[in-house]
């Protein structure tokens, strides 16, 4: 594993039946550093995000993280070991408040919730959630329910859960999919500023918002690795140009 990176895939291939959806792909996730996942449609990138998030086993290969590999383990054992994700499907209780949604999420990485447990450690969780709150820019909203939020607050809500477990690596599906630019630009914001104190990894279609905040890279095509490395690196890298980028784009 590099030295400098917090997860790094080792030839992990993942077969569905008779179809590979990735195959042999190994790359770094640089400590503090943001890594952006992209490539045309079909190419594996869902697949693989479900794999470094603990969604999907792989079918072979290795996933090390902090240097100890973390294939077999299941979803929330990634999250106590420091793997928390976003998905690009808004996964929240509509129902709950805002300050309800995070509070839950805080004290599921704790214990269960009974009868028994001191009023001061619900007390905890609740200004755990506030502080949470206050980071991704809800806290004015933290009494609406979730789905009175508009779309882009929904995507800082669902980080803000995602965050519960306090994570070294931060995992994002699309955390700008369907949102205005206005939407868009406060959630980048938001991921440089969470840049600060934990490793960011986001799937993203963007691809001008991509090479404008990532500091590496990963090209998957068809199953595979195209190319790894910095936006200036992928932007002429030829063989992405040629299968991705297309004339317009760099």
């Amino acid at each position: 594993m590099n030295a400098s990176a917090i997860l790094s895939t080792r030839n992990i291939t993942k077969k569905f039946g008779g179809f590979t959806a990735n195959k042999d792909v190994s790359v770094d996730f640089p400590k503090g550093k943001l890594t952006a996942i992209i490539g045309p449609n079909g190419a594996g990138k869902s697949t693989f995000f479900n794999m470094v998030s603990g969604s999907f086993a792989p079918t072979s290969g290795d996933i090390l993280f902090d240097g100890k590999s973390v294939v077999g383990l299941k979803p929330h054992e990634f999250a106590k070991a420091g793997i928390s994700k976003s998905f690009q499907i808004t996964n929240l209780f509509p129902a709950l408040t805002v300050l309800e949604n995070v509070r839950v999420a805080v004290q599921s990485m704790h214990s269960a919730y009974d009868l028994w447990t001191p009023r001061s450690r619900r007390a905890e969780w609740v200004e755990q959630a506030e502080r949470l709150l206050e980071l991704v820019g809800l806290q004015d909203k933290r009494r609406e329910r979730a789905e009175n939020l508009a779309h882009g607050e929904q995507r800082s809500l669902e980080i803000a859960v995602a965050l519960a477990c306090d994570p070294k690596l931060l995992l994002l599906d699309e955390p700008t999919a369907g949102m205005s630019p206005e939407e868009t630009r406060v959630i980048m914001d938001l991921i440089l500023k969470l840049l600060e104190h934990r490793t960011v990894g986001l799937v993203e279609h963007k691809m001008k918002l991509v090479m404008g905040v990532s500091d590496n890279i990963i090209v998957l095509h068809h199953g595979e690795l195209l190319a790894q490395g910095a936006p200036d690196e992928i932007r002429s890298n030829e063989e992405v140009k040629r299968v991705y980028l297309g004339k317009g784009n760099h």
